[in-house]
């Protein structure tokens, strides 16, 4: 059976706000938490975008619950020795709660420091090289790595978990999934894929598959489209460009023909358990293991509630 954990989307919340929704996700039952790790929001309406690392001390601070980043990107605008540091001092204090969910980003968050963004094949190799040196890092010996993409000299991570950090690698499309089953410790997408799933297993992934759904509960159905309109009509953006827009701007130009309807047959709004039931489902019926929702805007104590009282139940039975 699926097991239910919450999203924090840091694109929409500060890092206060989302180290509370994180325990207000513990007090509703839920044992985990997906946190997205991003420079820049997609849209100037969700407004945030802080740290995830400072979030995320905060939250093994102060919960017992298990973290996944989701994604993060360990080629670009941090290097991987950074990420590998970062993670090993994450799981250290998540008392190894913690796993490093990686991807090979977008253009929006990892041009900011001038590199060019190569086409998704180079993304790729990036992607599984630094993985590689991750793991080396997390051996404790001291690493020397010449790659194709990157180099370490002299560098070891004092600060280690008693087991190496589990990666988790998102897929997308076919090639993303097969790096994943190759590479990858679990497997991440945030679409109801079936196919890439058993793609994924039958190219001999293992560990757990994750995936995120947003929702947008409230009182008022046209009021929750309107909402999610106004923080996710993003993710109407098709495809590729999605990954190569490089700022909010761009995302607003590019989703102004997605329309409140259109967002609204995308993520499920308003206050029938039900419709946000159902849509939660196709990921159960896909086959994935942990499924991560997300309620989007300011109702969150209530979402809780919600969650709690009359959608859980109607996940679980």
């Amino acid at each position: 059976m699926a097991k239910f954990g919450y999203f924090l989307s840091s694109e929409e919340h500060t890092a206060n706000a989302l180290v509370r929704q994180a325990q207000m996700a513990e007090e509703a039952g839920m044992e985990s938490v997906w946190i997205s790790d991003h420079f820049h929001p997609w849209l100037h309406s969700q407004g945030e975008s802080p740290f995830v690392w400072s979030t995320i001390g905060a939250i093994a601070a102060t919960t017992g619950l298990r973290v996944t980043t989701a994604v993060t990107c360990p080629t670009f605008r941090t290097h991987p020795a950074v990420i590998a540091q970062a993670a090993a001092t994450s799981a250290t204090m998540l008392e190894g709660r913690f796993n490093l969910g990686v991807g090979s980003g977008e253009n929006l968050n990892e041009h900011v420091l001038g590199q060019h963004w190569p086409p998704a094949n180079v993304r790729l190799e990036m992607l599984e090289e630094s993985v590689e040196v991750m793991r080396k890092l997390w051996t404790g010996e001291s690493v020397d790595h010449h790659g194709r993409y990157y180099t370490v000299e002299n560098a070891r991570i004092f600060s280690l978990p008693d087991e190496p950090v589990p990666v988790l690698v998102s897929g997308f499309g076919p090639k993303a999934t097969d790096l994943a089953a190759r590479i990858g410790d679990g497997y991440i997408n945030t679409s109801p894929d079936e196919e890439l799933l058993k793609r994924y297993a039958d190219n001999g992934g293992k560990g757990p598959t994750m995936a995120g759904v947003k929702v947008c509960w409230g009182d008022d159905e046209e009021t929750c489209k309107k909402l999610a309109h106004e923080m996710w009509r993003s993710s109407g953006v098709p495809g590729q460009l999605s990954q190569d827009l490089q700022t909010p701007e761009h995302f607003e130009m590019a989703s102004q023909l997605v329309t409140p309807e259109m967002i609204g047959e995308k993520i499920p709004c308003g206050p029938d358990p039900e419709r946000h039931a159902s849509v939660i489902r196709k990921y159960i019926d896909a086959g994935f293991d942990e499924i991560y929702v997300a309620q989007t805007g300011p109702e969150q104590e209530r979402f809780f509630d919600f969650y709690r009282r009359e959608l859980a139940p109607l996940l679980t039975t």
